[in-house]
């Protein structure tokens, strides 16, 4: 699978990114620099965390108008496969391809750490392998990662099962307690209605290295190559 990571002025998980999908799932990576609107025939584009812009106005709100982002955004909407981690979340709900927008989180600082995510469904790309009653311990850092949406548009994605991850304890428990930053029904992670778009705050690509004593991080990762290639593989028989 051909990968594309979107770097833009701020960005500092972009060798994070690389390094796990090119060093650790043997994937294919070209870096895609924010100016560029050539996205180089990718299987799948990722927006990664960090500052982009230095998150001045708002986090993404910048971003949203690199001129890479106006291909990202057609490359979406004909079906192609766009992953956004933290910044790169803020950055899909700036650009319209994600329902819903991030705040500052509820006690107004940095958080940095480790939580628990449970996958809310296994009906796309990015938790189709997961177990739905296996907590994942994957690391937050982000000031703006409270999850919000009208009640219209989180009864939509409810229904249509666009909901990808939930916070929650070691144990699964999803509760007010184990909500980092105050987002709406403990939301993580959630997708647009046809399931190719994905955004999430946690950070997979920081949980997939053996050295560093968690892989949950690399499972999700794993899912979207997995059901990629299964799909390209029975396209062709």
């Amino acid at each position: 699978m051909k990968f594309g990571v979107v770097i833009f002025p701020g960005s500092n998980c972009d060798h994070d990114t690389v390094y796990t999908l090119e060093k650790i799932l043997d994937q294919e990576v070209i870096e895609l620099w924010h100016k560029s609107e050539d996205l180089q025939e990718v299987d799948a584009v990722v927006l990664p965390g960090g500052f982009s812009y230095g998150d001045y106005l708002r986090s993404g709100a910048i971003a949203r108008f690199s001129p890479i982002m106006k291909k990202v955004v057609e490359f979406a909407k004909r079906g192609g496969i766009v992953i956004g981690i933290c910044n790169g979340f803020q950055i899909l709900c700036e650009a319209g391809l994600l329902p819903g927008a991030l705040l500052h989180n509820a006690n107004q600082k940095f958080i940095c750490k480790n939580i628990f995510l449970l996958p809310d469904n296994i009906d796309s790309a990015i938790n189709s392998i997961l177990d739905k009653s296996k907590p994942l311990k994957i690391p937050i850092a982000h000031a703006e990662g409270r999850y919000f949406a009208s009640e219209s548009d989180l009864s939509k994605i409810r229904q249509n099962g666009q909901i990808l991850f939930r916070y929650c304890n070691h144990g699964g428990e999803i509760s007010k307690e184990h909500n980092p930053n105050g987002s709406v029904e403990n939301i993580a992670g959630v997708c647009n209605e046809s399931k190719n778009v994905f955004g999430m705050m946690p950070h997979p690509e920081r949980a997939a290295d053996d050295e560093l004593g968690n892989t949950d991080g690399r499972l999700i990762l794993e899912s979207i190559i997995k059901t990629f290639e299964e799909k390209r593989v029975s396209a062709f028989n």
